[in-house]
């Protein structure tokens, strides 16, 4: 089965719920414009396919671990967007959340959507034959989210006075990435601890082709506003080691992504569909060209 509609089906059925008839319907509708329709889902893609790799013998609860961090991520792109951060009008192609809602709903439905995050997850105990892993899944994405090394101190390091790049990727996009390898191998009852290296790899990766779409894109390309990284003074690979050094560093990381892949069932399928979704990264005329 696709992914993408595994992961559709399971946010929506959660966000039904939450935004039933009584909900503030202005809260409701910042909910659904912040998750509706999504971007490429590659952080829930991923732990479906770690999951996988390793046998998902509780599908439910993969689907619930991976659409978890998916609301997390959509929190984060809310509260980064904000005028007190990003200040972005557009984000996926649409108004930002707060553009569209004004800026205190924006903010309770990125609070909401963490809150929702959580629940989702531990809605499984109910049902889920292995309760231990649900706790593991709920250990892993909190400690993605929060102090010192997720993605709020991601956040937060937009506030100091200096910013240290690696500090800053491995907080900001690394973390929630680890938490979807490691989640998924959690979710089908691996030892979650080996997987952390091969989300922080791609973490990082993906951070470097963004800072890349950043500088060499256009804003209807990637939905959103080109030229942020230097308008607000943040870190980059680009800023760091010039457009060339940062393809040849995103390869490098697939690279080292590959390789950091544990034994498991389906470590083959996984490297392929990990190679596919690399290629996602950038635009196509720079694809890594010949770096």
């Amino acid at each position: 089965m696709d992914e993408i509609p595994r992961i559709e089906q399971t946010l929506e059925a959660a966000i039904e719920r939450a935004t039933a008839k009584d909900c503030p319907p202005l809260l409701a509708g910042a909910v659904r414009h912040a998750t509706f329709p999504g971007g490429a889902r590659i952080r829930p893609r991923l732990c479906l396919a770690v999951a996988k790799a390793c046998g998902d013998d509780i599908p439910d609860l993969t689907d619930a671990a991976a659409s978890a961090v998916e609301l997390l991520h959509c929190a984060s792109l809310i509260h980064d967007d904000l005028p007190c951060f990003d200040d972005a009008p557009i984000r996926r192609g649409k108004p930002s959340v707060h553009v569209a809602y004004g800026e205190p709903c924006a903010v309770l439905a990125g609070d909401a959507m963490i809150v929702m995050a959580f629940e989702l997850i531990g809605r499984q105990i109910e049902t889920a034959l292995a309760p231990k892993r649900v706790a593991d899944i709920i250990r892993i994405v909190a400690g993605s989210v929060g102090m010192p090394h997720g993605i709020v101190a991601g956040q937060a390091w937009e506030l100091e006075p200096t910013i240290g790049l690696a500090d800053y990727q491995r907080a900001k996009t690394g973390s929630l990435f680890a938490a979807a390898t490691e989640a998924g191998a959690a979710a089908a009852g691996m030892d979650s601890r080996q997987w952390w290296a091969l989300g922080e790899c791609l973490g990082e990766a993906y951070q470097v082709a963004d800072d890349i779409r950043d500088v060499a894109s256009t804003p209807e390309e990637i939905g959103k506003p080109i030229g942020r990284d230097a308008a607000l003074g943040r870190p980059s690979a680009v800023a760091q080691h010039g457009l060339d050094g940062a393809k040849k560093r995103l390869k490098k990381l697939v690279d080292e992504a590959m390789g950091s892949i544990p034994d498991c069932p389906g470590k083959d399928e996984l490297r392929l569909e990990i190679a596919h979704q690399s290629k996602r990264f950038l635009p196509k005329e720079l694809l890594l060209s010949a770096a």
